[in-house]
């Protein structure tokens, strides 16, 4: 689970990386070193925060996976992106 500064730091970077592309879109991925694919809370948030932060400069989020053992999780295709 990220803390809080690392977290608002993970999503600084972003933004910064897509402004600076000029980006129109993105999709994010990370690994879960676990193995499990199923998103954490903390997964849950962030990717809501990067989500809802990328909007306000008109960046879509297309989807978030999430990497383990077997097929990845797809937050698109499981329902948990509010702008997909």
């Amino acid at each position: 689970t990220p803390k809080p500064s690392s977290a608002a730091s993970d999503v600084y970077k972003r933004q910064q990386r897509a402004m600076s592309l000029n980006a129109a879109s993105m999709i994010l991925a990370h690994n879960h070193p676990s193995g499990s694919t199923q998103p954490s809370e903390a997964d849950k948030l962030l990717t809501k925060r990067l989500t809802s932060l990328l909007e306000s400069i008109d960046v879509r989020v297309l989807d978030h996976f999430i990497i383990g053992e077997g097929p990845a999780f797809s937050f698109a295709e499981n329902g948990l992106l509010t702008n997909a």
